[in-house]
Formats: structure tokens, sequence, C-alpha cells
């Protein structure tokens, strides 16, 4: 890559001052034995404080909200006190750094926190998910009530307040993946007749609920939503995502956010409906007015010529970050970019965490 003139350049995103368009995207590590945030992810994310911004791994609202193993929570005084130390460490490098606010609906498990997990609808995702006692089936989770849904609602505005206490920057809400928003967002996941199923504005109220409330708590351009037009990921599907995803696009215009963040697909064995739409960035591009950050498997090459075309406003990356702490000095510089282990990608210690070395060969 010879100049990436627009991946490196600074930019406004929403109340935030951004020294490049370089998003580290959220990635869970599961590192968290308590589900406190450890002084080793303070670490983890002060080596990565280069990024424009970064977005924490997943991060569940709630005791029923969380779906796998040593993964982080932000619904006690105890998690944001662990996670302020984060906070701290990111700042003091001068990065800037988001909280990514999550619960994984159906896609929790019993052997996880001891409660049969919720969904809009008793329908079972037929996947099987990593529990301490290993794989196991998903079990047929409980329909959520209104009075329930309404807690939930809460549950994220309280994530979103000790978030705030917490020292972060923002939040950012996971209706992506497969995730209890997108269960709510997908035809295939909900099946209600109520006033939360239905219709593509039926099915996007929880969406707009949970949004409406966050921005609540934290003022205008401080929230990002992260979306999957299409996603298959953990059994999910719509019967037409055009519809339902214009749709929550669109509505997402009348919260005063700070972006939408989007998971776009990889290439189709087929053609369907959104693929022949652009893709999933460029359906939302269409309906939403505000800042785009895409993600997908972007190179330094393909993500600058996101930004050139006008296709996403800044681009986040995965993978590369993590065997990558210096990801933009890299991208600066030409650099090649180390492959991370897939080996240390969940659980662990501090291989294939803290001990990737920088351009200057230090680590981190």
């Amino acid at each position: 890559m010879d100049s990436p003139m627009e991946l490196l350049s600074p930019t406004r995103l929403g109340a935030l001052e951004l020294p490049n368009r370089i998003v580290m995207a959220p990635m869970t590590r599961s590192r968290s034995p308590q589900t406190d945030a450890t002084p080793q992810q303070a670490e983890y994310y002060r080596q990565r404080a280069g990024a424009g911004l970064i977005v924490t791994e997943g991060s569940q609202v709630s005791t029923v909200g969380q779906g796998y193993p040593f993964t982080p929570g932000i619904h006690t005084p105890a998690q944001r006190d662990g996670w302020r130390q984060v906070t701290d460490a990111v700042h003091d490098a001068g990065g800037r750094i988001v909280l990514q606010l999550w619960h994984v609906g159906r896609m929790g498990h019993p052997d996880i926190h001891g409660r049969t997990p919720v969904a809009p609808s008793a329908l079972r995702p037929g996947v099987d998910i990593f529990t301490r006692a290993g794989a196991q089936p998903v079990p047929t989770p409980h329909q959520l009530t209104d009075h329930e849904i309404a807690e939930t609602v809460e549950d994220f505005a309280r994530a979103a307040r000790l978030a705030r206490e917490a020292g972060f920057d923002g939040v950012e809400i996971h209706g992506a993946n497969g995730y209890l928003i997108d269960q709510f967002l997908q035809s295939g996941s909900n099946r209600r007749t109520d006033r939360y199923g239905g219709s593509a504005a039926a099915r996007a109220r929880l969406l707009l609920e949970v949004g409406a409330a966050v921005v609540a708590q934290w003022g205008p351009g401080r929230v990002g939503i992260r979306l999957s037009p299409g996603g298959t990921l953990n059994g999910i599907g719509d019967d037409d995502p055009v519809e339902t995803f214009g749709y929550a696009a669109e509505s997402l215009n009348a919260l005063d956010l700070a972006y939408v963040h989007v998971v776009e697909r990889q290439p189709a064995p087929t053609p369907d409906a959104l693929d022949l739409a652009g893709g999933a960035t460029a359906l939302v591009r269409r309906h939403y007015l505000g800042s785009i950050i895409t993600n997908g498997g972007h190179t330094p090459e393909s993500a600058e010529t996101a930004l050139t075309t006008g296709a996403a406003d800044l681009v986040s990356f995965g993978r590369p970050f993590i065997a990558n702490p210096d990801l933009p000095e890299r991208i600066r510089h030409g650099a090649e970019l180390q492959a991370p282990d897939p080996a240390t990608f969940y659980g662990g210690g501090t291989e294939g965490y803290l001990d990737y070395p920088t351009l200057s060969g230090a680590h981190g």
C-alpha cells in the first residue's frame, strides 16, 4: 500500500475526535475468570491504544445475558471498577475506548449462569455452545414476556450508566451476530404475534427501545449500534433482510447516535437479495444518514478503498489487531502484518494475548 491517506486521516465520530479511521473491532477473548476485567485486559487494550477507536469485547448487561465462560460483565459495581483499570490504561496511552453492551439471548446455557436462556420466541437455534463442560446443544429458550422485555431494556440502561462511571468514552450496543437484539430483528427467530413481532417495525422495536434508553444515559454522539444484516451466525435468519434491515437502519436516524457498525457478510455461494442490494454496508448506507463503520475481513488496501469510494467512514479490524497491537503504525509504514495464533484466541494467559511484538520489537 503506497499511501493510506484516508485510513490514517483524523475524523470526528459523534462527540469523539479520532486521530485515524482504524477501529479495533470487538472480539471475545474469554480472559475474565470472575466476569471482572483484569490487569491483563488493561494491558491488552493499552497496547492497542493507537487505534482511532477501540471497541471492547462484548460485556454482558445481566447474568442471563452471558453466553460463554470467562466473559466480562457490566452489571455490578465490581465489574465497573474492573473496567476502570482498562479505561485508565487506554487514556493514559492517549487512546479512546467504548464498551460493547451485550446480551446473548438464547445463545446461553444453564451451565454458564444457572438459568434458562431467554429469547423473543421459544425456538432452539439448533447449534452447540461452548460451556465449562465442553460443547453442548443450546436448550429451548424461555420466551420473554412484555414485563421481562422492559426489564431487559433497563438492564441495558444500567449497564450504560455503569460504563459511563467506569470512564469509557461511549458504548456500542451489540445488535448483531445472532444475539438477543438480532434475534428480535430477524424473522427466523422471532415468531411473536404481539407488538414485538410480525412486521419489520415490530421486530425492530426492542432495538429502538434499547437504543433510546442507552442514549438517554450518555447523551448525543456517544452511542454506537452494531448490526449484521443478512447474517446467519448462531442459527439466525430472515425472510427479507433488505426490508428488515433497511427499516432498522432508517429508524436509527431518530436516535442521536455516534455511528452504526456494520458486519459485512462474506460472499454467499449464490447471490441473494442482500447481495443484489450491494451488501450489508451499502444497504445501511442507503438508509442511515450518520457515520458508518464497516467490518468484514478487510485488508489495509480494501479498507482504503471502502473509505475513498464513500462506502464507509471508518473500518474496523478484528484478527489483525490480535497479532498486531501497533496495527496503525504497521499500516503507516507498509510493514508486513503478523498472523495470529487461533489456538490462543479464547481463554488462557498472556500467550497469544500480550506477547505479540510491535515494529520496535517490544511486546505491545
